[in-house]
């Protein structure tokens, strides 16, 4: 239960917060600390992104990875370039353009490719950076000496000093790109989304409270350890998910038949004639069937765990519960895929050109209904106390309801 509650979107959206608010409450243990470790904690950042970048490139997160370099580098310019009095216009300038642009960096990574960080889309991202790098300089050394910056403070860049030290502007940019970033989480539920809104998040934080000591190492230190918890949890689902139906695959049904009690039923599914339907439909038909059946059997009752097992077959597991118990339920999921009618529209009858796909949508097209069956079979743990031993006794049960005519459910006997 706690595994699946800290995979919600919720849980996602609170927890950095939970971070933060840990950081806060402690912050005067966290500065006595960091001046104990100074040189460690300044280059943690560094350490934690380069984590995060090598991993990502690993197994192929490359928009993760261009987060990790937007923030390693933004890190670096901190260090190297804003380690000045925040009365200094020029130091004021540059941590407003850092402000703007780190988290669009960050939200630009959804234009590119999500390849390998060190490949033509890193490269191509490595240029944006080198764009705003060349364009930031240019502002930079545009208004030097100017009494630019001073006339706007009284403008558009005043500031709220009980808030922070950068232009209430900035802060109000910041708080906006925070809450659109946690709607896409909420929303979505997205691993990039996640890594987007945990990094604007805890950087925007650091922006505004600049002044305090230690905030970008911490705060940085911070984001790039959840990048590198976040590049493992989106591995970890790769492994455990199958991409086409989006439940859990066999390698998540091996881990969880490890950890059974002593009560429980497993059933077998399958979805009748589907090799048939395949050839005569062609596989994206065929991948849209397994969808449908996949997507009626998260709304099943009963607490079924719901596994893709390999093709057209699928496992469904209750815990606690015998195969009488399970019986009403497996013939609700039947009778709903019986009921539901699938519509193939003609690949024929789709235009090749675009314009005259225009001209015929609204008009009649070629579409034909199917139906869909399934049959099922289901054992429990009265047959063995070995569940891969129950597995093979509901595939018997599954055996039976297709020798017996197919769109039916059979208990093992």
């Amino acid at each position: 239960m706690l595994s699946n509650f800290a995979t919600t979107s919720l849980f996602r959206c609170l927890f950095p917060i939970l971070l933060v608010t840990i950081l806060f409450i402690g912050r005067d243990n966290v500065t006595i600390l960091a001046d104990l470790n100074q040189s460690l904690v300044l280059n943690l950042p560094y350490l934690f992104t380069g984590i995060a970048i090598l991993l990502s490139h690993s197994f192929n997160q490359g928009r993760t990875g261009y987060v990790a370099v937007a923030l390693a580098y933004s890190y670096f310019i901190i260090q190297t370039s804003l380690q000045a009095p925040l009365s200094n216009d020029t130091t004021i300038l540059k941590l407003t353009l850092l402000t703007f642009l780190l988290p669009v960096s960050c939200l630009s990574v959804h234009i590119f490719a999500d390849n390998r960080v060190f490949s033509k889309s890193g490269i191509k991202y490595f240029a944006v950076l080198a764009f705003f790098t060349v364009w930031s300089v240019m502002t930079v050394d545009h208004f030097a000496g100017e009494p630019f910056i001073e006339t706007m403070r009284e403008g558009v860049l005043f500031r709220i000093p009980e808030l922070s030290r950068i232009p209430f502007v900035l802060v109000a940019y910041l708080f906006a790109l925070i809450g659109l970033t946690a709607i896409l989480v909420l929303k979505f539920n997205r691993a990039i989304d996640v890594v987007i809104y945990s990094t604007i998040l805890l950087t925007s934080l650091t922006f505004i409270g600049f002044h305090i000591p230690y905030i970008s190492s911490v705060l940085f230190s911070l984001a790039g350890l959840l990048l590198i918890v976040y590049v493992l949890s989106a591995s970890h689902e790769l492994a455990f998910m199958d991409q086409l139906t989006g439940i859990p695959g066999r390698y998540a049904l091996d881990s969880e038949l490890k950890q059974l009690g002593r009560r429980y039923s497993i059933a077998m599914l399958d979805i009748d004639h589907f090799k048939s339907f395949n050839d005569t439909y062609g596989h994206d038909t065929g991948d849209d069937v397994l969808k449908l059946v996949a997507s009626k059997m998260r709304s099943l009752q009963g607490r079924a765990r719901i596994y893709r097992y390999g093709g057209e077959e699928f496992t469904l597991l209750f815990k606690r519960k015998h195969a009488e118990q399970v019986i009403d339920f497996l013939d609700t999921l039947r009778q709903e895929v019986e009921d539901y009618e699938m519509v193939i529209r003609n690949s024929e009858s789709r235009p090749e050109d675009n314009k005259l796909g225009k001209k015929s949508r609204g008009k009649e097209s070629s579409t034909k209904s199917v139906k869909i069956t399934i049959s099922i079979g289901v054992s429990d743990s009265r047959e063995s106390r070995d569940p891969q031993e129950v597995i093979k006794f509901a595939d018997k049960a599954l055996y039976q309801a297709k020798e017996g005519g197919r769109n039916c459910v059979c208990i093992y006997e």
